[in-house]
């Protein structure tokens, strides 16, 4: 037999990825038994997967229904979009410096974690009628609420990640002559991203799971709002259509995050 032979029948037969098949499975499992189940029962309370489609082609384009829902789908995901951002960006800028100095300082934890652990249990919707009184019917309460929604989260990992940092780190750093004041931006804060960018992730995958309760003060537009006014009208179509949406933009959101945490964080075994 030839070298080239040879060559070519221990040749290593193509590696076929097929983690995109995978990850599709179980949508296409669960929409084929959610076309199963309403397929016997035109018309019944729980839409098929057609209805909820049409509802969603005619959000954004219009052209079908012509009601009150149609081409909304655009300034309503705006308007819920800039809520769930602007609240994120604020609790993060309130909680990661907060966590820091929680985590690091005992002094700061004596005073802050314990009125912190004391409100941390309340749930969101409880904050609901206190957040109307304090800011009104309308944006400011549901901005209050998300940004709520997102703090607890953030918070508790940043601490966490600064109250992990191997203290072999700061041995070392003092070794090689890090003054105590330097200690917290050249050890600390470097040791504490990757856990940080866990919470941020966290933060903002909540952040859009409370615009549909924070969207319940009384705001005119946003997915929380079409979906309340959906359900008051018995638009089961609509309620599912925009339950999707706000999924695929969480999936979106957090994708960016996962993203720009392993771009930033390369050097870190979880996040390179």
């Amino acid at each position: 037999m030839s070298e080239t032979a040879e060559r070519v029948s221990i040749a290593p037969a193509p590696c076929i990825d097929v983690t995109p098949l995978l990850r599709i499975v179980v949508p296409v499992v669960l929409l084929g038994l959610w076309w199963a189940g309403t397929a016997s029962h035109p018309g019944g309370l729980i839409p098929s997967p057609q209805e909820v489609g049409t509802a969603l082609w005619d959000l954004a384009f219009g052209g079908i229904n012509d009601d009150a829902f149609s081409q909304m789908l655009l300034p309503d995901l705006i308007a819920s979009a800039s809520r769930v951002y602007g609240a994120f960006l604020l609790a993060a800028a309130l909680a990661l410096p907060l966590g820091m100095l929680i985590g690091r300082l005992r002094i700061v934890k004596e005073m802050l974690e314990p009125t912190l652990q004391l409100l941390r249990p309340v749930p969101v919707t409880a904050w609901l009628p206190l957040s109307m009184i304090m800011f009104g019917i309308g944006p400011k309460s549901a901005f209050f609420l998300v940004a709520l929604g997102s703090f607890y989260p953030i918070l508790i990992n940043t601490i966490f990640a600064v109250r992990s940092v191997e203290p072999r780190l700061f041995e070392a750093a003092q070794m090689l002559g890090v003054s105590p004041a330097r200690l917290f931006p050249k050890v600390v804060l470097p040791a504490s991203l990757p856990g940080m960018f866990t919470g941020l992730r966290l933060g903002l995958g909540l952040a859009w799971v409370v615009i549909v309760v924070g969207e319940m003060t009384g705001v005119q537009t946003g997915l929380g709002a079409m979906i309340m006014d959906a359900r008051q009208l018995s638009r089961t179509e609509i309620v599912i259509a925009g339950m999707a949406i706000i999924g695929v933009a969480g999936f979106l959101s957090d994708y960016a995050v996962v993203a720009l945490g392993r771009r930033l964080l390369a050097w870190s075994p979880q996040h390179g």
